[in-house]
């Protein structure tokens, strides 16, 4: 082979690279994201180093023409507090898009949290111990399809299934933190839907769910139905949900209410937030119980990036006398001071 037939080869293969190049692409980002708390758990106090769901993230795209795209999306959690730990339990999907929308399988988000509760968490992402302990989340990730539909006019929509492979499944109550009301049985299937909404300054969100447990004496349903609203007043911006969660059982059945506010206001690089939410009592068989709770926090974020920040908020969890939101024994309540640093990349 002569020195110019190898010039051409090696040309021609760098060209064949950047077409492929041109195609494809993979992306590595993820989240790191640590705080420094003093916490209070009933009597008991701790100070600590907390990794609030620091990940790393791997996402890739192939462009197969006609406009048909195959993408795939990997996340693993890992503890930035002691760097313990590392897997795609977090978020492991492979999917296909188009203009028809997309079909995704594997493991991700139920796609009515993100519609309602996660939307109008603002201030830490929903993490760490600052995150909202009262929303119910009933539908088991893993093993899923999906389907998100394009955007009408800032409408879209998005439902999942979860085959349920006769796999292992504890279903307990939120706030049940003894879980004395928890069942294991087989996990049945499950069916998530969501409508999301943006113009403009408003935002509209709905997610209902319905999941299915069968245990060796009864079978248990669980179905929550959420709406969400956000609204941008210039620097002001509010959100709000509300969510009913049900249960039937052989041996029970008990519904209950819970809602959130949260408002954040940017003055330059500074971000002051403040929310509240409350769990009403279990109505029906738990009727007799008292099982309310209020959460509430207040935040303050400082930007020195659009992707860094440092921020602290002080937390709390009130719990009656037979909840046990946030925590694991009735009663008892829950607070914590924390300062952190979040870098994104």
């Amino acid at each position: 082979m002569t020195k110019t037939t190898r010039v051409m080869l090696a040309v021609l293969a760098a060209c064949g690279a950047s077409a492929a190049m041109a195609q494809s692409s993979v992306n590595l980002y993820g989240r790191v994201n640590t705080t420094i708390e003093h916490q209070k758990i009933g009597g008991d106090s701790r100070t600590a180093m907390e990794s609030n769901s620091s990940y790393l993230g791997f996402r890739g795209v192939e462009d197969l023409g006609n406009g048909l795209k195959a993408g795939f999306q990997l996340e693993g959690n890992f503890g930035s507090d002691n760097g313990a730990g590392f897997n795609f339990q977090r978020h492991s999907e492979i999917n296909l898009s188009g203009n028809f929308g997309a079909v995704r399988l594997g493991k991700f988000n139920a796609g009515s949290y993100l519609a309602t509760a996660d939307y109008i968490s603002m201030h830490n992402h929903d993490t760490g111990s600052s995150a909202d302990a009262l929303y119910a989340y009933v539908f088991p990730e893993g093993n899923q399809i999906a389907y998100r539909t394009p955007d009408f006019g800032g409408l879209s929509a998005e439902f999942h299934y979860g085959f349920g492979e006769k796999a292992d499944r504890a279903a307990s109550l939120p706030g049940d933190g003894e879980g004395l009301l928890a069942v294991a049985g087989e996990h049945k299937g499950a069916f998530d839907a969501s409508l999301n909404y943006g113009n403009g300054p408003l935002g509209l969100g709905l997610g209902y769910t319905q999941a299915k447990t069968e245990t060796a004496a009864f079978d248990v349903k669980e179905q929550q139905v959420a709406v969400r609203a956000s609204y941008a007043l210039g620097d002001l911006t509010l959100g709000a949900y509300y969510q009913y969660y049900k249960v039937d059982a052989g041996a029970f059945d008990t519904k209950r209410h819970a809602y959130r506010l949260a408002a954040m206001y940017t003055v330059g690089a500074s971000e002051f937030h403040v929310n509240a939410g409350r769990a009403q009592n279990y109505k029906g068989d738990l009727s007799s119980f008292s099982t309310s709770a209020t959460q509430w926090t207040l935040g303050y974020n400082y930007n020195l990036s659009k992707r860094t920040k440092v921020y602290g908020y002080f937390t709390k969890i009130n719990n009656s006398s037979d909840a046990a939101y946030g925590v694991s024994t009735f009663g008892d309540d829950f607070r914590s001071v924390a300062v952190g640093v979040r870098h994104l990349f």
